[in-house]
């Protein structure tokens, strides 16, 4: 894995190294020791997900403001704009934004490290994202940040309006938000 840097220091794009011929491919897409290389973290890894999702469905802004996870997010199928946001108030990048696209063919991850929201947006037809993350799922300590807060700005690549679940729907702003320190 190589890590790419953004321009939040801790979310990082990893490029896997891809050997393809004629018959296909191969790659490793998570190796404790070249992670731990690539991030100087130790994380341990206690849980992977696994979402399929149809064209113009976005999903997030989700943390948990306890028992934060780190993700390590890929896309299997299709395609998505991926999105870290950093929600650490004490952060010099609180409030900053990563996005980037993950595809099947491009097969690049991303990690968001805990104390950022993540979201995404299905490009293709239809996206599998399998994503590993550091502590379990809690939904009593789930939060959620409206996608379209315009103290955050993302620049998601949709026209109109995106498909959105009931829970994303009752988003609130970063400035109503449960933040960390």
């Amino acid at each position: 894995m190589k890590p790419v840097p953004t321009h939040i220091p801790e979310v990082l794009m990893m490029e896997p190294k891809v050997f393809g011929d004629e018959r296909g491919f191969f790659m490793e897409s998570f190796n404790q020791r070249a992670f731990q290389d690539a991030t100087g973290e130790m994380s341990v890894f206690v849980q992977d997900n696994h979402s399929g999702s149809a064209k113009n469905v976005l999903r997030g802004l989700h943390y948990q403001i306890q028992q934060p996870q780190g993700k390590l997010v890929r896309v299997v199928s299709g395609e998505v704009f991926d999105v870290a946001v950093d929600v650490r108030k004490s952060s010099p990048t609180f409030g900053k934004w990563v996005g980037a696209n993950l595809s099947a063919d491009n097969k690049k991850q991303m990690w968001i490290p805990p104390g950022f929201a993540h979201g995404f947006f299905v490009l293709s037809d239809f996206a599998e994202v399998l994503y590993k993350t550091t502590d379990f799922y809690a939904p009593e300590h789930e939060c959620c940040i409206r996608w379209d807060d315009p103290d955050i700005g993302i620049d998601w690549p949709l026209k109109g309006s995106p498909i959105l679940s009931n829970k994303d729907q009752l988003g609130v702003f970063l400035r109503q938000a449960r933040l960390f320190e």
